[in-house]
């Protein structure tokens, strides 16, 4: 199962106190190094566009990044849930051109000397080494990869067990491939990226449902069904899997044997993804029974539109059919947008759909936001 995030030390206390002056601080239900679930989030955002427009998207995504960074900078840590948060806020710079976003990663890295998690072969304490290899490709330093070539050399000697697949959780797919990918591109190694391939197609034949083109989430999941008797696919994890090949493909040479299965996969779940989306532009968290969800769930959804907005930008999808759903999903997502810029109705951490707080805010839901937010701006600079 997905681990439990320790709970935060900071009080309520140390929230007021580096609360920016003027603002309404938010009542969280709970404390968590990841986010909150804010009884009070305050008012939504009424300066924000919906417009595909450069800088209107930019807007927003410095909006969310900036409210991001002011409240929760101080508790960035290796683990799993900031790992999209650290990829988001690259992508931000990128797409904003202000480095600040950039920079805080870089900052972090440093501080944590660019360690990974502490358990060997987890996918979830390897998705941090994604920023820390980009962050490489900008400027080479051997400290930047150390740990992530060690914990991949160790994995090409680390024999298959046919009784408990590696990745065998679909979230695995967006926290460990693309550090592998990344790491074969950086070295010029491929047996990086031959180790991935070869365990990605093994969680794909467990858990990638043929009929339906989605994942379930783990294998205790392949015989459930929801309340109108449709099998039960969660919105978060389908999301690290499309999320996850929009990150792998990009590092797939042109010949590479199985680059074309994984174009396939990808064109399979986007066109199921959009054929479910809902009327307000985003999914709930229960994918195919939309009225036991009735709130739709944003960090799903936000890795739906980065990964779709990729599809477009990359060629692999028509923009003529996909078009239309990104901006009907970047349209919702800015409608979970507040004031202060906490984007809220983000599933708290789990591994199943579950209810959908309002005022909820995550760090991984923030990154897919970011993510979204940086594939719609190149996508807006080639609109006619």
């Amino acid at each position: 199962m997905r681990k439990i995030v320790p709970a935060c030390h900071l009080l309520l206390a140390t929230a007021l106190l580096f609360a920016p002056a003027g603002a309404a601080v938010a009542q969280s239900t709970q404390a968590d190094p990841a986010g909150d679930e804010a009884a009070n989030p305050g008012p939504l955002a009424t300066d924000l566009s919906p417009a595909l427009k450069a800088r209107d998207i930019q807007k927003a995504m410095r909006k969310v990044a900036d409210w991001q960074l002011r409240t929760g900078e101080g508790r960035f840590s290796v683990d799993w849930t900031f790992a999209a948060l650290y990829d988001g806020l690259l992508a931000a710079s990128r797409a904003t051109g202000d480095p600040a976003y950039h920079d805080a990663v870089l900052k972090f890295a440093e501080r944590s000397g660019w360690k990974l998690g502490t358990r060997f072969a987890h996918a979830d304490d390897e998705a941090v080494a994604q920023s820390y290899l980009e962050l490489d490709m900008e400027h080479a330093a051997p400290e930047r990869i150390a740990a992530i070539k060690a914990e991949g050399d160790k994995l090409l000697a680390r024999p298959d067990d046919p009784n408990h697949d590696l990745w065998w959780w679909c979230d695995a797919l967006f926290m460990a491939p693309p550090a592998l990918a990344r790491l074969a591109k950086l070295t010029g190694d491929t047996r990086y990226l031959d180790f991935m391939d070869r365990e990605w197609w093994i969680t794909s034949s467990r858990l990638y449902d043929p009929a339906h083109h989605l994942y379930s989430r783990d294998a205790t999941f392949l015989d459930k069904r929801e309340a109108n008797g449709a099998r039960l696919f969660w919105s978060r994890g389908n999301g690290w899997v499309l999320g996850g090949l929009a990150r792998v493909i990009p590092y797939l040479p042109a010949d590479y044997p199985s680059r074309d299965r994984y174009v396939a996969q990808f064109r399979e779940m986007a066109k199921e993804v959009a054929s479910i989306q809902g009327a307000d532009g985003l999914w709930r968290s229960g994918l195919l029974d939309q009225g036991a969800y009735p709130s739709p769930e944003v960090s799903g959804s936000a890795f739906f539109t980065f990964a779709l907005a990729w599809g477009i930008n990359s060629g692999l999808l028509d923009r003529a059919t996909y078009e239309p759903v990104v901006a009907k999903a970047w349209r919702g997502l800015l409608q979970h947008v507040y004031a202060d810029g906490r984007l809220g109705s983000i599933q708290r951490i789990g591994g199943a759909p579950d209810s959908v707080n309002p005022g909820g805010s995550y760090v991984y839901g923030v990154g897919a936001f970011l993510l979204a937010g940086s594939e719609l701006e190149t996508l807006s600079k080639g609109r006619k």
